[in-house]
């Protein structure tokens, strides 16, 4: 069957569609040719006729021996500063994730979760999860009214939506097992930052002005995110002083200051006062979880990512999708790239939707979804020239997040890299803080299915197997990934984006490795993304020229253009120049990429 889809295609690359196609492609590679720079005829096509995009001659920020990448230029900083103190890339990743905690308030945090991806330099590849846990006295229900309808807001405006934070234990456990110095060292310019305060750029001034109106209604929020009630703005210095004492308490007494002191019965406190139903049992019964990356091969790379609950198979699924395809011969943003990518994240998206969940809950069928069997059925029901209706694509077996994250990549000297992505699901996650803890708290809940077949906030349409359960962990997107080649880092990448952070992680991939683009261009470039339902290609302005279009829409695909999502950081070793290319994403300005 794939001999004969092979001969499909091949027949349709000299039809009128094929046309379309080629004028779009690059070259092909004779083998994936890391880092070079795109060639001038893809880029001219993409572009559509109209003047070249930025993005096509974006240049990475370049180092011999170590990177930090995050989405806030004064969190790179403190990362890079432990880096060249000696720390290691776990040092440098917990100092980073306290820092974002600070000056990223929308999405760094100690009041949310995440997923961390490890490449030890001795070649060990670990997993650690610290996602949120639902409440113990959470059930399948807890968002539906009487009748079992879902309640719109439930889930992500109410303290119902608070799952039990993970982040302070996660980096406290990272730091413990694999880092090198102490708590009170990597906290210090965090602490430091919350107290005296930083200089706010148009980038973090437009993250804050997006919730201006629900910090006012909340006055120990709006005390601090609001100056005198008026939106901070630009060349301003914000201060958190409530945010120093909590992180002080942290550096001092480590988890159990949060899970079993001050500042989890704040949170309780909090809770019980409005409607929550988060418990003093909750946080002291939270624990985090160590097990292996899934580990899976694309044109000879191996690529670690995040097991359940986490997104990767979805992630390996596309890519052993994708494998038995051509693409760095049909281009970048071409009609047969985006014919089979789209088709591919259909099919991975409802089998993620189907049967991935909390492995402590659940059975996550993962070898059988990756098994070449289902690989080469999946690839059978891609039609050449013709999209799938979503209707028509079930879970390949049988019955059976926030848009607003962060992810921060570090690479030290010798060679330790850690991918991070943490959230509190929306910006600002529920909008509340407990007391004078200073910190927002997240909605993470809203991750889980409130019903099964009713849409969540990021139009996921999930089953039973991510139902609320007590203590489960949602399922979640957020893939921090680590690309090796030979053993050795070739890749270090992740991103925000909710039920996007896939599509963007996996492209950042695609780009590099089948397109050639250096890291820079591989971040920046206009993406797609297809999540099964609803049944449309969302694109962002500058992917589709007007002739692709045409193209695709003719095979039966709709469109809805986004302004923009994401926010990869990402590392790459370009094993030509032995350099170290860092990128941070152009739609995180306030972002920085920097090494030595």
């Amino acid at each position: 069957m794939h001999r004969l889809l092979t001969v499909l295609f091949c027949g349709l690359l000299a039809s009128p569609l094929a046309a379309a196609a080629s004028h779009d492609a690059t070259p092909a590679h004779p083998a994936p040719a890391a880092s070079a720079q795109i060639s001038s005829a893809a880029l001219d096509s993409t572009a559509g006729g109209i003047a070249r995009a930025e993005w096509m001659d974006a240049k990475p920020v370049l180092a011999k021996h170590a990177m930090v990448v995050s989405a806030q230029h004064y969190a790179t900083q403190i990362g890079l500063s432990i880096l060249k103190q000696g720390g290691n890339a776990v040092d440098a990743a917990v100092a980073v994730g306290y820092a974002l905690a600070v000056v990223h308030p929308c999405c760094g945090n100690i009041g949310g979760g995440g997923f961390m991806t490890l490449h030890l330099a001795n070649g060990k590849n670990i997993f650690l999860d610290f996602r949120e846990r639902a409440p113990l006295a959470a059930t399948p229900t807890l968002f539906q009214d009487a009748q079992g309808n879902v309640v719109p807001g439930r889930s992500t405006k109410t303290w119902l939506g608070v799952g039990v934070p993970g982040s302070v234990m996660g980096l406290d456990a990272a730091l413990k097992k694999y880092g090198t110095m102490s708590l009170k060292q990597v906290m210090a310019p965090a602490i430091k930052l919350a107290r005296d305060g930083y200089v706010l750029e148009p980038g973090d001034v437009k993250i804050l002005d997006t919730r201006s109106k629900d910090f006012a209604a909340h006055p120990n929020v709006a005390a601090i995110f609001l100056n005198h009630g008026q939106p901070w703005k630009a060349g301003e210095r914000l201060k958190q002083p409530e945010l120093a004492h909590t992180l002080e308490l942290i550096a001092q007494g480590g988890s159990k200051a949060y899970y079993d002191g001050p500042i989890a019965k704040a949170i309780v406190a909090a809770s019980a006062k409005h409607g929550g139903i988060l418990s003093l049992k909750d946080f002291r019964d939270y624990r985090v979880v160590w097990s292996k990356p899934l580990s899976c091969r694309y044109r000879g790379y191996t690529v670690e990512t995040p097991p359940p609950p986490s997104s990767g198979e979805t992630v390996c699924e596309i890519l052993r999708i994708l494998d038995g395809y051509p693409l760095a011969q049909w281009g970048y943003a071409s009609v047969l790239t985006t014919h089979v990518l789209a088709e591919a994240e259909r099919h991975a998206f409802a089998d993620r939707n189907t049967y991935l969940g909390d492995p402590a809950f659940v059975h996550n069928p993962i070898q059988r979804l990756l098994s070449t069997a289902n690989i080469e059925r999946i690839r059978s029901q891609i039609q050449p020239d013709r999209a799938t209706p979503s209707s028509e694509v079930k879970g390949s077996l049988g019955a059976a997040e926030g848009m607003h994250t962060t992810q921060f990549s570090v690479l030290d000297a010798k060679g330790n890299a850690v991918s991070v992505t943490y959230s509190i699901n929306y910006l600002f996650g529920v909008g509340m803080m407990a007391g004078d803890t200073g910190f927002f708290l997240n909605n993470t809940m809203d991750d889980f299915t409130s019903k099964p077949g009713v849409p969540n906030s990021f139009g996921l349409v999930q089953g039973h197997v991510n139902e609320i359960q007590p203590g489960k962990i949602p399922l979640s997107s957020m893939v921090p990934s680590i690309v090796l080649k030979h053993g050795k880092v070739f890749m270090i990448t992740g991103s925000p984006g909710g039920s996007t952070i896939i599509s963007t992680t996996l492209e950042s991939i695609l780009n590099v490795v089948d397109f050639g683009m250096n890291m820079q261009q591989a971040v920046d470039a206009p993406r797609m993304h297809m999540q099964w339902y609803p049944d449309a290609i969302f694109v962002e302005p500058g992917y589709l020229t007007p002739t692709t279009q045409a193209a695709l829409e003719k095979m039966g695909y709709t469109f809805k253009v986004v302004p923009a999502w994401g926010a990869d950081e990402a590392i790459l070793v370009n094993p030509v120049t032995r350099m170290i290319e860092g990128a941070n994403d152009r739609r995180r300005p306030a972002g920085l990429a920097a090494g030595y």
